[in-house]
């Protein structure tokens, strides 16, 4: 700072889910009518930006964010303005990360006394973009610039059928933890670095099913793009690669359900119910039926 110019570094995160952002609502000294922020705040001389948005976030939310690992940055001049009872000319930098916190955090609320906001909350994007959520011009600035976490995953299912006591194929149903709740598909998932597929499949259908099968041949690939809400909280666009391999169970094989995982149900579910939609299944599993015959 020097004479009537003032600089001031700031920390800020983008905290997105399902359609909804998390900002705080500026304090009436700050702004006298409605006005909702990004959470963060000035970084204490010597502070890394990196610890200065966690620390500012849980002020302003009562929440623990991780943050990514790159950031943006946003610049405003304001060369005639007042600040703290004077006129001056003011220059504010603004690095801004992305963020997320868990998907059982407690609802927001304010925890620093006396701070620059008074209020915590999720509100539509939409809003926010249409205006009728009143913000500062860097919270659309930010969205404008905001990507959700896109990645890549190649993952590998099991094809289990049953002919008697009727035409069936082995499923499990999503947890809330899950991209697709509460929907039906095939026992598989990621195949780790460096892991064969086939030996993904048998791990895979362990874990969810407690039963073993034995992997046979590769039947189907499939891929599927979707965006939603990881079990960490982050906002994430994933592709996935799936390969489908033929497999068999014991005929008298007894499931039990992973503990704490993306699955939670396993059952034989009629192909018929399957292909009319009496059972709600992810798109890939009609795919695979067709493909495989």
């Amino acid at each position: 700072m020097s004479g009537n110019r003032v600089q001031r570094v700031a920390a800020y995160a983008v905290i997105v889910r399902d359609g909804q952002i998390l900002l705080s609502r500026l304090a009436p000294r700050v702004s006298r009518s409605e006005l909702w922020t990004l959470p963060g705040g000035g970084l204490d001389h010597g502070e890394d930006p990196r610890d200065a948005v966690v620390r500012e976030v849980h002020e302003e939310t009562g929440l623990d964010v991780t943050i990514g690992d790159t950031a943006r940055t946003f610049s405003l001049h304001l060369p005639d303005t007042w600040r703290r009872g004077r006129r001056v000319d003011a220059h504010s930098l603004r690095i801004v990360y992305d963020g997320w916190v868990p998907v059982d955090a407690p609802e927001p609320q304010v925890v620093e006394v006396d701070g620059s906001t008074i209020e915590a909350a999720w509100r539509p994007i939409s809003g926010v973009r249409d205006g009728s959520v009143p913000t500062v011009a860097m919270v659309k600035e930010a969205l404008d610039a905001y990507r959700p976490y896109r990645w890549q995953r190649v993952a590998a299912y099991a094809l289990v059928r049953r002919s008697d006591p009727d035409d069936a194929v082995l499923l499990t149903r999503t947890s809330p933890r899950g991209f697709h709740t509460g929907l039906w598909s095939l026992p598989g998932g990621g195949v780790d670095f460096d892991e064969d597929p086939a030996g993904a499949v048998a791990r895979e259908v362990s874990e969810e099913t407690g039963a073993t099968c034995t992997v046979g041949g590769l039947v189907a690939t499939t891929t599927e793009t979707v965006r939603g809400t990881a079990p960490n909280g982050r906002d994430e666009e994933v592709q996935t690669v799936g390969l489908v391999y033929d497999a068999t169970m014991a005929p008298d094989a007894t499931f039990t359900v992973e503990v704490d995982g993306t699955t939670d149900a396993v059952e034989w579910v009629r192909v018929a119910d399957v292909e009319s939609g009496a059972v709600p299944v992810v798109p890939t599993v009609l795919d695979v039926l067709r493909t495989a015959g």
